[in-house]
């Protein structure tokens, strides 16, 4: 099943928000609150990826990436980074480039993807 861009994101917030704390204990809360939203729409949001395989809750209500989750997560997140280094490189601010590559990550081809990934690596 192909995800919406804002599962892809909130899947990818969920990663980041473990990175940064080096533990998977992140509550619906913490996303709604990392990203500005209201908890109801986050709340319905994690059920809906529930719902679709790609995460649990845990006892404490901690989301629990699937699987399938995390390396969508992973997969999505990948692209954030490799865009956001692309545009650095390019002279764009930190700022922008991490906006612009939110914006980027979900609909550029796999094909431009592979290419800017082996272009960084030179």
């Amino acid at each position: 099943m192909e995800l919406f861009e804002s599962a892809q994101d909130y899947l990818e917030r969920i990663l980041m928000l473990e990175e940064e704390r080096g533990e998977n204990k992140v509550r619906a809360i913490d996303v709604a609150n990392s990203l500005g939203f209201s908890r109801a729409s986050v709340s319905i949001a994690m059920h809906r990826l529930e719902e679709s395989g790609y995460l649990t809750f845990g006892d404490n209500k901690e989301l629990i990436m699937t699987e399938a989750g995390r390396k969508e997560a992973i997969r999505i997140y990948e692209r954030h980074q490799v865009l956001t280094e692309t545009f650095l490189r390019l002279g764009v601010s930190k700022e922008i480039a991490m906006e612009d590559a939110c914006k980027v990550e979900h609909d550029l081809s796999e094909e431009t993807y592979q290419a800017l990934k082996r272009a960084l690596k030179k």
